[in-house]
């Protein structure tokens, strides 16, 4: 069988609820993963530092940047790892700043080079896999929502939206994790982060509620594929070729606001705009006329920057909201472009405040 049947056919296991009760693992384990070769192992050590260091932490430590998660958390990846790390890196969290790196959505990895990257971080953590069951985990939701309200919203957020801690309203997260997972999460906390064990600071049924709870929040999800637009060519990058320069006066010497930047398109000012997450949520939603510079561009920045002119105004934006934009802008500084600036707000910000994006085709949807 294949990785990407496999894949699928563990992604199908997990969305289908079955009628038992879950059970709490017994400690009965799962045999280890294939190994890496040296070669293998190698490549999947440099394309994580390339691709995940700058918001995971160079140690796998996390909460480096956009509260993303520990990747070395004993607690997480004993819970069934591959499944629970390869989806995410490979098709990213919608609504959060977690792009896909798989190439079949824009990133940059092959399936080959995500599973490796998926065994790799196993290994690093040096854990045994606990085998899990799939079988819901029954609670009530009423008095789940009432135990997350009161335990978890400072760090996940109200919605479980996330405001110091990833957002647990996901609805793919939700819709790819197992009930026992999240229960797991809940019960034993991630170790070596601010998110505590909470098995000794509360009952084993509230935990369950909370876990149903949130179970409740995967209702009505659908997969949606977005269909690859072409990607800008270099004589595209510079938008309102023929416009005004903008004169953007600037925030600690590099930040503009998003109500700054949107006068400046609806003025037909003349700039480049640089979206540097995966390419992938680009493809998704980006500010229209953005081109995708991902902060990883590296071997290719050469190429990428031919198309843009060391005399026009430069303007960066994440999802971090500034960590890749200010990572970008100080490897564009190298290179001697000097008229930058970074979108305070991030994409976010600039969405939630009514701002508009240009989202990707979505196969199935027609206007």
């Amino acid at each position: 069988m294949n990785h990407k049947i496999t894949l699928l056919f563990c992604t199908a296991l997990l969305i289908v609820t079955p009628t038992v009760t879950a059970f709490q693992h017994n400690g009965e384990t799962l045999p280890p993963p294939r190994k890496l070769t040296e070669e293998q192992a190698k490549v999947a050590a440099d394309n994580y530092q390339k691709y995940c260091a700058l918001c995971h932490g160079e140690d796998r430590q996390g909460h480096v940047n956009d509260h993303a998660p520990s990747l070395r958390s004993k607690s997480l990846m004993e819970s069934g790892v591959a499944h629970q790390i390869l989806r995410p890196m490979s098709y990213g969290r919608k609504g959060t700043a977690m792009g896909g790196y798989l190439d079949e959505v824009g990133g940059p990895m092959t399936l080959d080079e995500t599973w490796d990257l998926t065994y790799w971080l196993f290994e690093q953590a040096g854990v045994e896999r606990l085998k899990f069951s799939t079988n819901p985990v029954t609670g009530d939701i009423k008095k789940g929502e009432q135990a997350y309200l009161e335990n978890c919203t400072t760090c996940h957020g109200v919605n479980g939206e996330g405001v110091t801690a990833p957002a647990l309203g996901n609805q793919s997260a939700l819709a790819h994790n197992t009930d026992e997972f999240i229960r797991h999460a809940i019960r034993n906390g991630r170790q070596d982060t601010p998110m505590i064990a909470y098995k000794d600071k509360l009952p084993a049924e509230t935990i369950d509620n909370i876990t149903a709870f949130l179970r409740s929040k995967a209702l009505g999800w659908k997969d949606e594929k977005t269909i690859l637009k072409a990607l800008p060519k270099p004589e595209e990058y510079v938008i309102n070729p023929t416009g005004e320069d903008p004169q953007f006066t600037l925030t600690e010497g590099k930040y503009i606001t998003s109500d700054v930047l949107h006068k400046a398109l609806l003025a037909k000012q003349r700039m480049v705009l640089i979206d540097t997450r995966v390419t992938s949520v680009w493809q998704n939603a980006h500010i229209e006329g953005s081109i995708p510079f991902p902060y990883y561009t590296d071997t290719d920045i050469n190429n990428t920057v031919a198309g843009i002119p060391k005399d026009v105004q430069i303007v960066a934006y994440c999802s971090c909201p500034r960590a890749a934009a200010d990572y970008t802008i100080k490897k564009l500084a190298k290179l001697g472009y000097t008229r930058t600036a970074v979108l305070y707000e991030g994409i976010f910000g600039w969405m939630n405040q009514g701002f508009p994006v240009m989202r990707g085709d979505i196969k199935g949807i027609h206007d």
